[in-house]
């Protein structure tokens, strides 16, 4: 008896895993040994059942009358199980000749979709039959499995970062800190309120840049080209917007702007003159200007890292903009930012109506003008 619990070496096995090949070896042992299947359970950690059916997966078949009866065999079990366990497990329902996984791809491929906005927007519009479609789970996990597209088709899903931020003192101060912007604004309870930042090119400072600024409550994007990384550039992009927009009415669609601590806004804060309360994130602190950020690295689809912006026309800038206001966002319902945002105009133009709601599917906002 000694030897045969100096044989069985199992007696830290896990309950509850799966058998492995050296149990059943020990299943084998005691099965030469005249053990009940109790017995054999209780040496292995493991319950009756499992014994038996694994003797059953492991024992072949009697092909004749004559002739000993099949024994046990590890390695035969060992197999089954091995082929019982590359059929296991939920069949992706994802086919190339769904006419719903071909519209994905080309969403995807063409316009720059995430995966999760094909599946939103097609519910949305009922584009396509529920026995069609499939959930963004199943996409990305298709994705990752190599079935369709390739990891680098989704290039947000490559770049997420989940470090913890920590929070800096102001050095330079050149106006009011964030610390002092009220809450409602980090919540988006109201819109007018934006993130402002900029896109570089490959010689930051002496070349064109990009100046970005974002909607917090209907992610609307604003993308213009601006000859240099400088205060008196970025001011005289805001004056355009300010004409743009209508000077009575500028302070209305833009209640107040967050920037970071970048010398080209040290000079934003004249635009309070007209209205507009500027606040000054903490340095290095960009997760304080989150929508921007997130903005901007799918702005980097259109014009990479370390391309000129010298490359492209003040006319592209606007357009590539336009293609991500015309993206359909899930935070938002599945609407497009563009739409949210001339509901939102609408109401800052209007005379007689003073306060609105602005619904979408599922995500309601109140407009307070």
């Amino acid at each position: 008896m000694s030897h045969i619990h100096s044989t069985i070496n199992t007696p830290d096995r896990e309950r509850g895993k799966h058998l492995s090949f050296e149990d059943r070896c020990s299943i084998k042992i005691c099965r030469k040994c005249g053990f009940s299947l109790r017995k054999t359970a209780d040496l292995i950690n493991c319950s009756a059942s499992t014994v038996s059916n694994e003797l059953k997966r492991g024992t072949g078949e009697r092909k004749g009358d004559r002739g000993r009866y099949p024994e046990y065999s590890a390695k035969r079990g060992q197999k089954a199980y091995e082929a019982n366990r590359s059929r296991c497990g939920r069949k992706y329902s994802v086919s190339a000749e769904n006419p719903f996984i071909v519209w994905v791809i080309e969403q995807v491929r063409k316009n720059k979709w995430s995966l999760d906005a094909c599946v939103g927007y097609a519910r949305k519009h009922r584009l396509f039959k529920d026995e069609l479609m499939v959930c963004s789970k199943t996409l990305y996990n298709a994705v990752w499995e190599g079935i369709i597209l390739s990891p680098f088709d989704l290039p947000e899903a490559l770049s997420r970062n989940t470090r913890k931020h920590k929070q800096r003192k102001n050095k330079r101060i050149y106006g009011t800190s964030i610390d002092e912007r009220p809450a409602k604004i980090a919540a988006r309870e109201e819109c007018g309120h934006w993130e402002i930042d900029t896109v570089v090119g490959r010689k930051a400072g002496r070349e064109s840049v990009v100046l970005t600024l974002v909607e917090k409550v209907t992610d609307f994007y604003i993308a213009i080209k601006i000859p240099g990384k400088t205060s008196e550039a970025v001011l005289a992009a805001m004056e355009v917007l300010r004409e743009e927009y209508g000077e009575e009415y500028f302070h209305k669609a833009f209640k107040t702007i967050t920037a970071d601590n970048g010398c080209e806004f040290e000079g934003l804060s004249a635009l309070e003159e007209y209205g507009v309360k500027v606040f000054y994130a903490h340095p290095y602190s960009s997760w304080e200007r989150p929508q921007n950020e997130r903005h901007n690295r799918i702005f980097r689809r259109y014009i990479p890292k370390g391309i000129s912006i010298e490359n492209y026309s003040a006319e592209q800038i606007l357009a590539f903009a336009d293609d991500m206001n015309a993206l359909p966002r899930k935070i938002l319902g599945y609407a497009t930012p563009e739409e949210l945002f001339d509901i939102f105009l609408d109401q800052v133009y209007s005379v007689d109506k003073v306060h609105g709601d602005l619904t979408t599917s599922g995500v309601q906002f109140e407009i307070a003008i």
